[in-house]
């Protein structure tokens, strides 16, 4: 089943891409002459997401302008100018506003080159079932990851994902990109809290998935990072 609802999170403050998000919220920020939030939003689209909603915060008014514009998509917002609630908390915001069937969800730090375009997504959809997991992660192998600065974030075992714990290193990295149960959130009682806290309690269970990307995953959070990803996408179009 593939989701026909998209969450995707453009709330952050930006702060490790200064001083490129000086004037601009990090969602804004281009690489390859696109903003980074442009990069997600077609991509999902592409992958059969047809309503998109995205949270805003930092220069909310810039980024809401930049998203009317794109006359192309059904795009409503989720207002979290009043406090930053993080990626569970955004999510249990945008609530009302998701519906009950299971979503997309998204950061906007995130630019890849697959090997067949378009086979990541399809390969994570065609994974996801509700029966069987409430999480559905993509994947990318550390060796083809630039610009993340992390020891990996988790095992695979068949399918099933295993965080690194103590481990001084895990094979795989989370790309920013997942399909979920909108109520994964529902019996949280705190505002502002991290999805990957809720990931931690379903990972032993069993109900946290993923798919590896056959291609090379670019993590934009800095702007060298900005600088890696912006040159790879440049030698790919010529």
């Amino acid at each position: 089943m593939i989701p026909e609802t998209a969450f995707i999170l453009a709330a952050g403050l930006g702060t490790r891409m200064r001083p490129l998000t000086n004037d601009r919220p990090k969602a804004l920020v281009e690489v390859g002459g696109r903003a980074l939030i442009d990069h997600m939003l077609d991509r999902l689209a592409a992958a059969g997401a047809k309503h998109f909603v995205v949270n805003v915060h930092a220069f909310a008014d810039r980024l809401e302008a930049h998203l009317k514009a794109r006359t192309d998509l059904d795009i409503v917002i989720s207002d979290e100018r009043e406090a930053l609630l993080e990626t569970g908390g955004g999510l249990k915001k945008a609530r009302p506003l998701l519906g009950e069937d299971p979503i997309w969800a998204a950061n906007i730090d995130s630019v890849w080159l697959e090997d067949i375009d378009g086979a990541a997504l399809k390969a994570l959809s065609s994974l996801w079932n509700p029966d069987e997991m409430d999480a559905a992660l993509l994947l990318a192998r550390m060796e083809r990851t630039t610009g993340f600065d992390g020891a990996g974030d988790f095992f695979m075992d068949g399918d099933r994902l295993r965080f690194r714990g103590e481990a001084s290193s895990a094979p795989l990295n989370y790309m920013g990109v997942h399909i979920t149960k909108p109520q994964i959130v529902d019996g949280v009682d705190e505002a502002a809290f991290s999805l990957a806290k809720i990931w931690r309690e379903l990972a032993p269970k069993g109900r946290i998935a993923g798919v590896v990307m056959d291609g090379d995953w670019m993590h934009v959070g800095d702007p060298a990072a900005r600088d890696i990803a912006e040159g790879r996408l440049a030698v790919r179009d010529r």
